[in-house]
């Protein structure tokens, strides 16, 4: 076969046609559906007689067979998934110049219903329109002709090198929106590396098949980089790949790379994963389970669209469904592919030849970090980190990698079937200084990985062990508590008349009690309100009187005054029982053998985060109560919760510079400064 370099430059230069009606960010529009009914054109050409043939006979029957099942009889007889019945072909397109528009879409329309459900979402009747008036559509569809995709010359792995090559070159065409559905070349070796690695000898076993899931395919990118990988390793293994995407131009290039290449066990199908997964447990080809997934789903896009359905599935599915873990914030939805992935893995169990999944999915740095305790995101890393142990290492990429954003990025790896050195353990690797630059930039990628790096990365990754940049750490470094720190509520009571006046207003009815307080009471202030509070439920009670909740705030809220010099509210007053501790809110009561609980003080709560592996009680005494007596810990409401400060384990202290240094380099400058002065002066 020859260079597919050759035919991949060969079709690029018949762009070059479309200069004046198409920008080049557009060819691409016109140059990948052409070359896929060009393959298509060659490929039927040797069973076309006999597919026509057939198609009349069946057409002149009492019956014709129409559908599903028409497709699949011609099907059989052109030996593709595919076939087309339309008596033309692309050397007789060009036996009609003024009509070619027209004959072009008829020969689409001869397709089998795949075919031209790919078409369509190819959007490709408007570009036919647009060449057609133009009047480039003959020019270029006479160049094709010389394109010579018949499998004799080109098979079907060349023929997929060769359409990757130009999904490739048009993408980075393309740069300002290459990112949104293509994954830079390098980024998908380097995870398909990660991804298989563990798993050499099982990928060289003769006749085995695996199955891959990629649920935000693009243009179908890491499926083909997957299958040139495994089929690098061994010649006879199998991989079926499966994707599916909601950009219809990006599911057609990728549908469209596999009917070329032939692969009759996988498939490509249309739709938002989220919402409409094509894979569910019911499909015949998959059963909803796979050994392999990779995705690389849009950094920061907002899941509002999908935001009602995916909620209610949460919420009546629970842990049984695919979001059961969390739902993150509705501005960013990258974390719930990755569950998506998950809920489709493998079990494991080695026994039953059960082998589970492995997963490589790119995020941005915002999966890490964002969300505090409680927070859908804090939520999905604490099920994934420590219910499940499934996170197994993160590589962080060098920024300037991708097309349409120049922000960090980093490389999860996945899995239920951790290597037993692994298991409660995570391995973080900061591959972020191992890039070169490219000669030229692409939109924001200005960096690129090339083999030697990507072989370090590996390399690290594979020897699991620590170094500069390789740190191991357990599941529990990544977690804390979120310990909400209370202090008491300190209220001093005053009576006078503004105050009364301004109770009144609102509680006219309560006059006669108001007096009987002011006159019992006096005017004197007192700071201990919960001993005021108990003699004015007495007196009123004594007098007939009881008031409502609402009474007692409102009046609260008029006589009493926040007070550092005050004693606490007195919230609740029991004995003692186990585990009455001091941190924990539990003081002692006058009375023996009892203890009580205060009214905290909302504007005077804090937070404290307390690392997994150190007690609450530990840090209370240590970091808190020696700087503040009289606060707890609200046990009840304390949260655990887990994130990834990448930047944290890898950050090198700098010291600065020495004092005389600095002095001297001062010295040297003012001199300098005086200097020019004189000379301009004098």
């Amino acid at each position: 076969m020859s260079d597919h370099h050759y035919y991949a430059n060969f079709i690029w230069q018949i762009a070059d046609l479309l200069r004046g009606p198409y920008r080049p960010p557009q060819y691409e529009r016109v140059m990948l559906p052409l070359t896929v009914l060009r393959r298509f054109d060659c490929v039927l050409a040797s069973t076309k007689p006999q597919v026509l043939a057939e198609y009349k006979r069946l057409q002149q029957a009492v019956s014709p067979l129409t559908g599903e099942a028409l497709d699949a009889r011609l099907n059989k007889l052109a030996g593709q998934r595919f076939h087309n019945h339309s008596e033309l072909d692309f050397q007789r397109l060009k036996g009609d110049p003024d009509q070619i528009g027209q004959h072009l879409q008829a020969y689409i329309n001869g397709f089998s219903t795949n075919v031209r459900q790919i078409f369509e979402r190819f959007e490709f009747t408007a570009e036919i329109e647009r060449m057609d008036e133009a009047h480039v559509l003959y020019l270029i569809i006479a160049k094709f002709c010389d394109v010579d995709l018949h499998p004799d010359t080109v098979d079907n792995i060349g023929m997929g090198k060769i359409f990757e090559d130009l999904i490739r070159r048009f993408n980075e065409a393309a740069n300002e929106t290459a990112g949104d559905h293509f994954t830079p070349r390098e980024v998908i070796q380097l995870m398909v590396d990660l991804l298989f690695g563990p798993d050499d000898e099982v990928l060289t076993l003769p006749g085995k098949v695996f199955k891959l899931l990629d649920p935000a395919c693009g243009t179908g990118g890491m499926l083909s980089e997957a299958q040139n990988h495994l089929r690098e390793m061994h010649q006879d293994n199998k991989l079926w790949v499966f994707g599916q995407d909601f950009n219809p131009r990006s599911y057609a290039i990728a549908a469209s790379d596999l009917l070329m290449k032939g692969s009759e066990n996988s498939a490509i199908r249309y739709g938002d994963s989220l919402i409409d997964d094509q894979y569910g447990p019911g499909d015949d080809l998959t059963s909803g389970q796979f050994d392999y997934f990779l995705a690389n789903p849009p950094f920061g896009v907002d899941w509002k669209r999908q935001q009602k359905i995916v909620q209610r599935e949460h919420e009546r599915e629970g842990r049984r469904g695919r979001f059961g873990a969390g739902l993150p914030r509705v501005n960013d939805g990258a974390l719930l592919f990755l569950q998506h992935m998950v809920s489709k893995f493998m079990p494991y169990a080695p026994g039953q030849k059960q082998f589970g999944s492995r997963l490589a999915i790119v995020f941005n740095g915002s999966p890490l970090f964002t969300g505090g305790a409680g927070s859908g995101e804090s939520e999905i890393r604490k099920w994934l980190i420590e219910e499940t142990d499934m996170l197994e290492a993160i590589i962080a990429l060098p920024e300037q990698m991708f097309y349409n954003t120049g922000i960090g990025t980093y490389i999860w790896i996945v899995t239920n079937r951790k290597q037993p050195e692994r298991q409660g353990k995570i391995q973080l690797i900061d591959a972020r200084t191992r890039w070169k630059p490219m000669r030229r930039s692409l939109g924001d990628k200005r960096r690129l990985m090339g083999e030697d790096e990507i072989a370090a990365v590996v390399r690290e990754y594979g020897n699991f062990a620590e170094s500069e940049t390789s740190k191991i750490f357990d599941n529990t470094d990544f977690g804390y508590q979120r310990v909400p720190i209370e202090r008491p509520l300190r209220l001093l009571y005053q009576m006078d008349v503004e105050r009364k006046s301004r109770f009144l207003d609102a509680l006219p009815h309560l006059l006669d009690d108001v007096q009987l307080i002011d006159r019992e009471g006096g005017r004197t202030p007192r700071e201990d309100w919960s001993s005021f509070d108990q003699w004015m439920a007495e007196l009123l009670k004594s007098r007939g009187r009881r008031w409502k909740a609402n009474e007692r705030k409102l009046f609260r809220d008029v006589f009493a005054e926040r007070n550092p010099e005050a004693e606490p509210v007195v919230r609740e007053e029991r004995r003692r029982h186990p585990g009455d501790d001091r941190i924990w809110g539990w003081f002692d009561a006058p009375k023996p053998g009892w203890v009580r609980m205060h009214e905290p003080d909302t504007q005077l709560r804090d937070f404290e985060n307390v690392r997994l592996k150190q007690s609450v009680e530990q840090h209370m005494y240590e970091q808190v109560l020696r700087h503040v007596e009289d606060a707890w810990a609200d046990q009840p409401n304390i949260r655990s919760a887990y994130e990834i400060n990448f930047n944290r384990h890898f950050y090198t202290y700098t010291p600065p510079r020495p004092l005389a240094e600095i002095d001297a380099d001062l010295r040297d400058l003012e001199e300098e400064i005086l200097r020019l002065l004189r000379e301009v002066v004098g």
